[in-house]
C-alpha cells in the first residue's frame, strides 16, 4: 500500500509498520553445477553456479498453541459484539476485553488482533495486547508494532477459528468502513484470518473519475506519449513493460507506486494492471471476456484497490459487481464473478529499465509524465519504504530464498508452480544464450528483464518477491536450484 495516502477517518492515524529484521543472506561454497533438466527433456541443461544463489533466513516462532474444537459460546460472541459497538480509537470496553483474554481459548487472539489494528496507542493497545498475551503466553509482542507481531505469529502457527469469526470480523470492518462490510461475504473463497487493513481507505470511485480520494487512487485510461517524448523519465529507472497484439507500453514504476492500479486499453484489449508494492508484483489481466450475462449486467470490469491486504498482498475488487478478485491469480473469489467462476487471463509483465525497454521496443508508448490528469509524480515516492523487508505480517516464509528475492512465477500445464530466479536467468541469457527451456517454457531477455513464452505464445508470467510467490504456491520448484 502506498504510504502517501491518508488514513481512513475515525481510525488510528498513520501506518503502524512491522519492520522485520534484515534478511541474513547465507552464501555457499562456489561450485559449478550441471543442470540436467526434467525427465521429459523439456528443460535445457545449463552450467550455472547454483551455490551463488543465496538462501533466506528461517523464522522460528516456536510451537503452536493447542486450540480447542467447536464454536465459541453465545456469551463470547455477544461480548465481542458489545466491544465493537462501543469501540473508538481512544476508548475500549476494558471489562469485556479482559473476559476474552481470561477465556483460555487461543483462537480468540484473532478477533483481539483485529481490534489492535484499529485502536490508538496507550491504554487501548495495552489492554488488548495484555488480553492476547494471556490467551497465548508464548506470544512475543513487539511494543512498537503489536498488531503486526501478533498476526505474524498467528499466521505462522495457523491458529484456527470457528465459523463465527467471519461475522465478528465483518461487523468490525463494516463499522470502520461500511463499504468493506458490504464486500465481506460468508461464502467467499477467502481465508478471512489473513485479511487486514492496509492503512488506507477503499477506492470506490466510478470509472474515469481521477479526483482526490481517501484511498490509493486507480488511474483509468492514462494518457500516453511516444518513446521519444519520454525523456522526462530516467533511462535507468524501472518500467513495467507490456505487449499485447504487437502494441507495447511502458508503465513507469514511480507512477504505479502512486496508483497501484491501472485500467487501460492496449492492443485493442481492455486490461487491468494491479501493482502490489509490498509484493514487488505488477500483473496485467485481460478484462474484456466476461461471460455475456455478466457483461450485460455490469459492463466493463473496473478494478479498484480495496484498502485491505491478505498476507501483505493487496486485495483488489471489481467495482461494478462488488466482487473480490485475487490480485495474484486473477481468480474472482466472491460476488457474482466468483459465483460464475471467473478467472481473468493473465498477460506477461516485464520489469526492465526504461532505456533497455525502449531499445527492445522502439515503437513503445509510455504513460505521460502527468498521467494525463495533470499530476506530478516524484521519481521515488516511497523513499525506500520496503528496503528492510515486508512491513506487514506474512507469517512463516519458505527459507530457500531471501524474502524479497525477485522471481518470475510460472505455472505448467499440469499445475506445477515454478519460480525462475530472475538474476540467474538474466545472467545466463545475457551471456549470449538466446533462450532457456524450462519445463515447456521458453525464457528470453526482454529489455533488461525476462519474459516467458509457451508454444510460441505469451505465458502470462509475472515477477514478484519470493515470499509472495511462495505463499501462494508453497509447492513451487525453483529454477535452477531444483533442476540440478
Amino acid at each position: 500500500m502506498s504510504s502517501t495516502s491518508p488514513s481512513t477517518p475515525g481510525v488510528a492515524p498513520g501506518l503502524r509498520r512491522l519492520i522485520l529484521p534484515a534478511v541474513v543472506l547465507i552464501g555457499g561454497a562456489l561450485a559449478v553445477v550441471a543442470l540436467l533438466g526434467g525427465s521429459d527433456d523439456d528443460t535445457d541443461p545449463v552450467d550455472f553456479d547454483v551455490a551463488t544463489i543465496e538462501s533466506g533466513e528461517a523464522r522460528d516462532f516456536g510451537p503452536a498453541p493447542e486450540s480447542p474444537d467447536g464454536p465459541w459460546s453465545e456469551e463470547t460472541v455477544e461480548s465481542y459484539e458489545q466491544i465493537i459497538a462501543s469501540l473508538t480509537v481512544s476508548a475500549i470496553p476494558t471489562a469485556q476485553i479482559n473476559e476474552l483474554g481470561d477465556s483460555g481459548d487461543p483462537r480468540l487472539a484473532w478477533p483481539l488482533a483485529d481490534l489492535l489494528r484499529f485502536v490508538g496507542p496507550g491504554e487501548p493497545t495495552e489492554v488488548i495486547a495484555g488480553a492476547t498475551q494471556r490467551l497465548i503466553p508464548s506470544l512475543q509482542i513487539d511494543s512498537f508494532a503489536p498488531w503486526g507481531s501478533v498476526v505474524d505469529q498467528l499466521l505462522a502457527w495457523d491458529v484456527p477459528t470457528p465459523a463465527q469469526y467471519f461475522d465478528m470480523k465483518q461487523a468490525l470492518y463494516g463499522q470502520v468502513e461500511p463499504k468493506w462490510g458490504e464486500l465481506f461475504e460468508p461464502d467467499a473463497d477467502i481465508d478471512w484470518r489473513l485479511v487486514g487493513w492496509g492503512g488506507v481507505g477503499i477506492d470506490d470511485r466510478a470509472f474515469g473519475v481521477n479526483g482526490p480520494c481517501n484511498c490509493i487512487p486507480a488511474l483509468d485510461e492514462p494518457a500516453v506519449t511516444p518513446a521519444d517524448e519520454g525523456d522526462w523519465y530516467p533511462d535507468d529507472a524501472i518500467v513495467f513493460g507490456v505487449v499485447i497484439d504487437d502494441e507495447a507500453r511502458a508503465y513507469p514504476k514511480n507512477i504505479m507506486e502512486i496508483h497501484e492500479m491501472v485500467n487501460d486499453t492496449l492492443g485493442g484489449r481492455d486490461i487491468a494492471m494491479p501493482y502490489c508494492t509490498l509484493c514487488g508484483s505488477a500483473q496485467v489481466y485481460l478484462t474484456d471476456e466476461l461471460p455475456a450475462e455478466l457483461s450485460e449486467e455490469f459492463g466493463r470490469p473496473v478494478m479498484r484497490t480495496s484498502g485491505l491486504l491478505t498476507r501483505s498482498n493487496k486485495m483488489m475488487f471489481e467495482r461494478e459487481s462488488r466482487s473480490f478478485v485475487d490480485t495474484f491469480t486473477g481468480r474472482a473469489t466472491s460476488g457474482p464473478l466468483g459465483d460464475a467462476g471467473v478467472v481473468f487471463e493473465q498477460v506477461s509483465v516485464v520489469t526492465s529499465t526504461w532505456a533497455d525497454w525502449k531499445a527492445s521496443h522502439p515503437d513503445t508508448t509510455i504513460v505521460a509524465e502527468d498521467g494525463g490528469i495533470g499530476r506530478s509524480y516524484e521519481l521515488d515516492p516511497l523513499q525506500g519504504r520496503d528496503d528492510n523487508g515486508p512491513i506487514f505480517p506474512i507469517g512463516d516464509v519458505d527459507p530457500r530464498l531471501p524474502v524479497q528475492e525477485p522471481v518470475l512465477g510460472l505455472i505448467t500445464d499440469d499445475g506445477q508452480a515454478i519460480a525462475v530466479h530472475v538474476e540467474a536467468a538474466a545472467n545466463v541469457l545475457s551471456g549470449g544464450r538466446e533462450q532457456l527451456r524450462i519445463e515447456g517454457f521458453e525464457i528470453r531477455l526482454d529489455g533488461s528483464g525476462i519474459r516467458a513464452r509457451r508454444d510460441g505464445a505469451d505465458a502470462g508470467g509475472h515477477q514478484a518477491f519470493w515470499f509472495a510467490w511462495s505463499q501462494f504456491h508453497p509447492d513451487t520448484l525453483i529454477w535452477p536450484i531444483d533442476f540440478r
